[in-house]
């Protein structure tokens, strides 16, 4: 793979991590497809975007100049697959001006829908070495590069054979009994395929005149110059700089032998003027940030660990940065802290007051203006809530936010709940789209106001589910698209806003009757974020308030999943962001069918 004229040499770096695995190669671009069998001139590619995996098609049409392609080339000319990879890629994010500039772990989480963690090797956490063979277990791809600050000095040969300023794939991580002693060895391959190391463990090393045979087959050793080779753990960290190790979710490819991760998935926004609060240096507004509840439920099985330890990482993703770059869009500087809900704490949106007496368990190390942060962590287990948010107060955007744990945690028990209802109702999550057409409308309308009732249906509220009329309007108002369809993303959005308003709800219903006075309907108005002047809480107590002043679960939702559509369509309409818009009567109209 040759680099053209375009300065996204991260995207490479990715395309020759892929090609070391046959299933995800396969996976990207799919082998049903060539220039003679079916040829129609066009092609497929699949990628990973912020939680599913979409289909992108291209024609195979390439820009050239003087008859030799401009951009992403191969060495052989008859071979172009990266090429029209690198195409489907550019119009995954809008042009190819997009792919200007990155990082390599970007693409390789866009190839397999994994999360990345960088580690320094000089700074890298004492457990290292435990690191990468759990991640090897679990089928994770590893590179490590050795740096340069001599531009010059970029893909040289040392005298042990290792290159400067380039990376290579770690294929294994294995222990070997050597004179008596266990020897902790790394596999690399240089995606040269040529050019090894030839220090100890490498092909031709007398260490390997102690090893028997069947040790030997069980690590592959081979004499061959096909760019991989054994070395040292000590070797490998003395001379390597970085390492980058992208872990694999259990949607990427189905291995039977392999541990994967399990993850949990939360989308979610920063709303200027609602829940774009900054970091923890705006104490004002911190606690304004969206909250993600996590119950560690089971400890790890590493028979070493002291102590009762749960270990997860946490990725925070910020979404279509790229995408909109042309619109003046940058990366933001994000971030994120990890609290411990009290044994008895509070159920609700956490409040200011908690933020200003209780310190984070864990956090990111730093802010950072990348896609993506990910972190590790180890703690026990018990109940978190976990607070993603941009640097600065007041930056609106979207994220995606990912929790990978070795065991069970409860929010990866609410997906297969989820999963499972959507399923009843659509037939299949793979259909993505629910159709809400005339003739199944009341039938679908009373199918989701079904399963949605018989999931809040809740002894402490007095119901057993949503009024049919409310349920309507709940799908009316999530179709945000104007598709007539409730597509997944639409409906866990709804889904998981009523569990949120479910337990506010609950938290003002002190006497357990199934309605709250309308005067805690403020404070409940308040703590789902919602930011109103006193006219307005007149307006909803007249329009949702019975006439003993009373507000029902039914009604309570309603008045909620209005005023977040509200919020919604206006922020919509402001495209500077200075809370102030200009609308036509067509606009006008728009904005009112919400209400």
């Amino acid at each position: 793979i040759c680099q053209g004229e375009l300065g996204d040499c991260w995207f490479l770096a990715a395309i020759a991590c892929l090609t070391l695995n046959k299933k995800l190669l396969c996976r990207v671009i799919p082998h049903d497809q060539s220039f003679i069998q079916n040829y129609a001139g066009i092609f497929h590619f699949q990628f990973w975007r912020y939680g599913d995996w979409v289909d992108v098609i291209i024609d195979d049409c390439l820009p050239t100049y003087n008859n030799q392609l401009v951009f992403t080339k191969s060495s052989q000319r008859n071979e172009f697959w990266s090429a029209l990879l690198e195409k489907a890629y550019a119009k995954l994010h809008g042009s190819y001006e997009a792919l200007k500039g990155g990082n390599t772990t970007e693409a390789m989480e866009d190839f397999t829908g994994g999360v990345t963690e960088f580690y320094e090797i000089k700074d890298a956490p004492k457990d290292i070495y435990k690191i990468m063979k759990h991640a090897i277990d679990r089928g994770s791809l590893m590179a490590s590069s050795i740096d340069t600050i001599m531009p010059m000095q970029y893909e040289t040969r040392m005298s042990c054979g290792l290159v400067k300023g380039h990376a290579y794939s770690v294929t294994a991580v294995e222990e070997t009994t050597f004179k008596g002693e266990k020897i902790r060895l790394v596999r690399l391959r240089n995606p040269w395929g040529q050019v090894e190391w030839n220090g100890p463990w490498s092909d031709k090393s007398e260490e390997w005149n102690f090893i028997n045979e069947t040790e030997k087959i069980r690590l592959q050793h081979k004499i061959v110059e096909d760019g991989e080779f054994w070395i040292s753990f000590e070797d490998f960290m003395r001379h390597f700089t970085k390492l980058e190790i992208c872990n694999l979710t259990p949607d990427t490819l189905e291995a039977d032998k392999l541990q994967t991760w399990t993850v949990s998935v939360n989308e979610g926004r920063w709303v200027r003027g609602c829940s774009a609060g900054g970091c923890r240096n705006y104490p004002d507004t911190f606690w304004t940030n969206p909250q993600y509840r996590l119950k560690l439920l089971e400890e790890d099985d590493d028979p070493e660990d002291e102590e009762v330890i749960c270990s997860f990482l946490v990725a925070l993703m910020q979404k279509n940065r790229r995408k909109e770059r042309k619109l003046g869009a940058n990366l933001y500087t994000i971030g994120f802290a990890i609290y411990e809900v009290p044994m008895h704490g509070t159920k609700h949106h956490l409040q200011k007051d908690f933020f200003l007496y209780n310190a984070s368990k864990a956090r990111s190390k730093t802010y950072i203006n990348m896609r993506e942060i990910s972190e590790r962590f180890r703690l026990p287990p018990s109940e978190y809530v976990v607070i993603p948010s941009t640097y600065e107060p007041h930056q609106e955007g979207e994220f995606i936010l990912r929790v990978f744990s070795e065991k069970r945690n409860l929010s990866d028990e609410e997906e297969k709940q989820f999963r499972n209802i959507f399923r009843q109702i659509a037939g299949d999550v793979s259909m993505q789209l629910i159709p809400v057409s005339a003739t199944k409308k009341h039938l679908l309308t009373y199918m989701i106001c079904f399963h949605l009732g018989s999931f809040i249906s809740d002894k402490d509220l007095k119901t057993e589910g949503f009024e049919l009329e409310s349920c309507r309007s709940m799908i009316a108002l999530m179709d945000t698209d104007g598709s007539g369809k409730i597509n997944f993303d639409e409906f866990r959005h709804l889904w998981d806003k009523i569990k949120s308003w479910q337990k506010i709800f609950k938290h003002y219903d002190t006497d357990h009757s199934g309605t709250i006075n309308s005067y805690e309907m403020r404070n409940a108005v308040n703590d789902a974020g919602f930011r109103l002047n006193n006219q307005l809480y007149d307006i909803i107590t007249m329009r949702y308030a019975d006439k003993n002043m009373n507000i029902d679960f039914d009604s309570f939702i309603c008045c909620f999943v209005r005023l977040d559509a509200m919020f919604r369509a206006f922020h919509a309409f402001d495209k500077d962001g200075d809370g102030i818009i200009k609308l036509n009567v067509l606009e006008w109209l728009q904005l009112t069918m919400y209400a």
